[in-house]
């Protein structure tokens, strides 16, 4: 039996700790052995039913109820677990089943578990042949589980862009198990006294395996609410925190943007946050001024700010690449700008004009190995800047893609993140991705710097601002910006913002961009949980540039 199944039926025979769901409204507690016995009963379903070892299952489910079982009943067939992306209100259902055989295919899936609210989607699914069970009736005998070795998949994540050209990340039972335990030992993460509290969604890894796979295989009280709770009221977040005593969290940096300004309207008393030791940023770029804002309207509720805890992770890595040190909060790296655009070093100076900054995310995991590279695969030191490249035991071996499996490992175990960065005595700092980078007369420029100034602006939602190449790669290579605003239709409000914007952006990088567009709230392409999805707000913004220009 694979390791990380021997430690989760351990668990399951003797924690007592457990899962709250059902938070705002009915809150109800299932111990971590009484999710594994539901586990059991729908693995004896599978079983039953002619699942075989080693098969892709897909989920489609929303409640966590339901999930927390139905993966584990999973790994207890000897199966693995693919969790396929939601459709939602505005979903074509038909584009939606198209997409959803494509991801089957590719994953060689003959089966999908359909729960609560999803089940009503059996007869679409009926309609384009694909096979599936209701997890509210799967039931049956379970013997004893399925042997598994370390090198058989636990999971396949879907990335984000599965909808435009789907592949799956293939994790091992050894990935699974070797990075569980190193978050473990570098968050020094205490089964017995911490309590996490989460809204991320399952079918991201974040969610999947920090917040429901890591508090189920070592027994650590977890409280689970949607995505959908924490943007209904984000508040409920923090609320949760202050309640159930939590020491634990995570989200992207916008999360912690949306609720710091919530809060400054909270009353005094409204919540103690006192206990949180560790609010894990992660997922997208650390903005600092968001930073601040969180924790300084934290502290009014006796929120210690170095509870903030940077990372850099990646499904590739099965979660977690680095963490920064402990108690430390967030720690940034100033450094020269012309250096960094024109010369590719980070080279340190005091804070102010015409510098960068970045969030230092710690050093590698006990099992991951980093280093950055340079275009001709030469390995670079200290503060010069390249792509980081990772090799080690939660390393995936590659991708499944709609023209076959694909390795991501060199011949030495190396695999190429796509992200450019550096490191300073070990610690790993990202400075954005290759694929973003904007090329101007020899200059790098990030897009985080153009979207940090842009939402600078008084009227622009924050974490709502994308910077996006055009033409990239030719000589008339431009960027332009988009941003969300309450008074989009208002024009002469919209012009002063464009107006702002431009110049903002132009003061932080000495390039002006070729369009500024300003939309309302809602317009940009997001995921379940409210995070941009760069690359399709990109293609949004390049489709109305080019638009605009031939109508010229």
């Amino acid at each position: 039996m694979s390791r990380f199944v021997d430690v989760l039926l351990a668990t399951a025979r003797t924690s007592d700790k457990g899962i709250i769901l059902g938070e705002p409204g009915s809150p109800a507690r299932r111990t971590w052995a009484q999710v594994h016995e539901q586990a059991q009963v729908m693995a004896g379903g599978l079983v039953d039913g002619g699942l075989a070892p080693r098969s892709a299952v897909a989920i489609l489910a929303a409640d966590p109820a339901l999930i927390a079982p139905a993966i584990q009943a999973v790994w207890l067939s000897g199966g693995s677990v693919t969790m396929l992306h939601q459709p939602t209100p505005r979903t074509d259902l038909a584009v939606w089943a198209e997409d959803t055989l494509r991801v089957l295919s590719m994953i060689d899936s003959k089966l999908v578990l359909l729960g609560s609210p999803f089940d009503q989607l059996a007869p679409v699914l009926t309609e384009h042949g694909i096979p599936y069970r209701l997890l509210s009736e799967l039931s049956g005998t379970f013997t004893e589980p399925v042997v598994v070795s370390e090198n058989d998949h636990a999971l396949l994540q879907l990335t984000s862009g599965s909808t435009a050209d789907p592949k799956a990340v293939r994790i091992t039972h050894g990935n699974l198990f070797s990075n569980i335990m190193a978050m473990a030992d570098r968050a020094a993460l205490d089964v017995v006294n911490d309590t996490m509290v989460s809204w991320l969604p399952l079918f991201h890894d974040m969610g999947m395996v920090g917040f429901l796979t890591v508090p189920m295989t070592l027994g650590i009280e977890l409280v689970k609410v949607t995505p959908p709770d924490f943007l209904r009221a984000p508040l409920l977040w923090m609320d949760l925190i202050s309640r159930y005593r939590a020491t634990i969290t995570a989200a992207p940096n916008f999360a912690y943007a949306m609720v710091g300004r919530r809060m400054g309207n909270a009353a005094d008393g409204d919540y103690d946050l006192s206990t949180l030791r560790l609010a894990l940023n992660g997922a997208e770029p650390i903005d600092a001024d968001a930073v601040k804002a969180f924790t300084d309207a934290g502290a009014r509720f006796n929120m210690p700010a170095e509870c903030v805890f940077p990372a850099y992770g990646m499904a590739e890595c099965t979660l977690a690449v680095s963490f920064a040190p402990l108690f430390t909060g967030l720690t940034l790296d100033y450094i020269d700008a012309h250096a960094l655009e024109v010369d590719r070093r980070a080279v340190p100076v005091p804070p102010g004009d015409g510098v960068r900054s970045f969030a230092v995310l710690g050093k590698p995991l006990p099992d991951v190995e980093a280093s950055v590279v340079a275009e001709t695969g030469a390995v670079l030191g200290d503060r010069e800047v390249g792509e980081i490249r990772l090799r080690g035991a939660a390393i995936t071996p590659g991708y499944f893609t709609v023209d076959g499996p694909r390795s991501l490992q060199d011949e030495d175990g190396w695999m190429p993140t796509g992200d450019i960065g550096y490191t300073i005595d070990g610690d790993i700092v990202v400075c954005g991705r290759n694929k973003d980078v904007i090329i101007l007369a020899g200059r790098n420029i990030y897009p985080t710097d153009i979207e940090r100034a842009a939402v600078a602006v008084d009227g622009v939602r924050a974490g709502n601002a994308v910077a996006v190449r055009i033409d990239a790669g030719t000589r008339r290579e431009r960027f332009a910006v988009v941003c969300e605003s309450k008074v989009a239709g208002d024009p002469a409000e919209a012009a002063r913002i464009r107006r702002e914007v431009a110049s903002r952006v132009f003061e932080a990088v000495e390039a002006r961009p070729v369009a500024v567009i300003v939309l309302a709230p809602g317009t940009l392409p997001k995921t379940p949980s409210g995070k941009l999805r760069r690359a399709a707000a990109g293609e949004q913004l390049r489709d109305s540039i080019r638009k605009s220009e031939s109508t010229d």
